[in-house]
């Protein structure tokens, strides 16, 4: 059942059960999908009994997970992306991992997709402490017994591509213009190119993809296996989508993240869809850049969080530059952290 639904000419977001909306959706009518799934036995992100977070088991988890990377598969084009946001699972009890990454691999895989890339998406190790309180990251343990301790786990995009012939090949004509990140330019090119900006300026207009350095200074960190230069507080706002029985660390994906995604595996004008929708992330920053976007979320609160967020796509871009909609709450909660580890 679709509870509300949100059309405009460049959108559509559903208030609803993803597995309600995906089967509606035609066959192979998705250039391309990027989501978190809900990340199992993790968090718990609603009380509804439709809710992947609030499977009994992994198992459980993982068998209905199931069913929505089959609809998934059905509805990508031949030879598109599907990219999947995860991280390695812990067992809060006895801080056991589960290599939840693998199992999604496996699914993807039985349902027609080939496992193409995994990128790692480094995490500042305090900051992952702080959100998810887990006590083999504290440093006293380093003092009491280092045998209890491990380091942060970063996040992974894993990327999957559609069996069949792409025919609509992603093309960058002169390049690629917008850098997604924290730091645009590699430090021993400094002093061969100068300050990004100046690069910027000077080919930003560059027809030429072969001589553009701009496009190839930005390629180079897209291409790297890691991103350590992701913006942690890039994130639209959620604040005002949290109830009190909400996790206390529920935080949206980074837009740098997600910008790179629809930059490297999209055409402008073509359909995005993301199944998990949360606060509109995965809608915006597509929509921000010229792509179409389907996104459906379960719970109310976070569905009208990403009705007002994408009230404000159309003011994201000033001219070539990034406005700042950074939220203010996930800055401060990084002041509060800080703050708390050192005291």
């Amino acid at each position: 059942m679709v509870k509300e639904q949100h059309i405009t000419e460049d959108y559509a977001l559903y208030n609803s059960d993803c597995m309600y909306v995906l089967p509606t959706l035609p066959k192979a009518s998705i250039d391309l999908s990027v989501y978190s799934p809900p990340f199992a036995g993790l968090y718990n992100y609603s009380s509804s009994e439709n809710d992947f977070s609030n499977c009994d088991s992994k198992e459980q988890f993982m068998e209905q997970y199931e069913h929505l990377i089959a609809e998934i598969a059905r509805i990508t084009k031949p030879g598109r992306i599907t990219a999947v946001h995860c991280t390695d699972v812990m067992n809060s009890k006895t801080e056991e991992l589960w290599d939840f990454p693998h199992e999604i691999i496996k699914l993807h895989e039985k349902h027609g997709f080939a496992y193409r890339n995994r990128i790692t998406i480094w995490k500042e190790p305090l900051k992952v402490r702080m959100r998810t309180m887990v006590r083999s990251l504290m440093h006293k343990l380093i003092v009491e017994d280092s045998t209890e301790c491990f380091t942060a786990m970063p996040d992974y995009m894993l990327v999957f591509k559609r069996a069949g012939e792409n025919e609509v090949p992603v093309t960058h004509p002169t390049g690629l213009k917008h850098y997604a990140g924290a730091t645009p330019i590699l430090p021993a090119m400094t002093d061969k190119y100068g300050t990004f900006d100046q690069l910027r300026a000077k080919y930003k207009d560059h027809a030429d993809p072969k001589t553009n350095k701009l496009s190839h200074i930005i390629w180079q960190r897209y291409a790297s296996s890691v991103w350590d230069d992701i913006r942690i507080d890039n994130v639209l706002k959620y604040k005002e989508a949290r109830e009190e029985d909400d996790e206390k660390h529920v935080h949206p994906l980074q837009l740098d993240v997600i910008d790179r995604i629809v930059e490297l595996y999209s055409n402008p004008g073509e359909t995005v869809l993301t199944p998990f929708m949360g606060v509109g992330s995965e809608v915006f920053s597509p929509v921000s850049m010229g792509r179409k976007a389907i996104g459906i979320e379960l719970k109310d609160s976070y569905y009208k969080q990403a009705i007002r967020n994408l009230a404000t796509v159309g003011s994201r871009f000033v001219g070539d530059r990034e406005a700042q909609l950074f939220d203010e709450q996930a800055t401060d909660e990084l002041t509060e952290m800080e703050t708390a580890e050192n005291e």
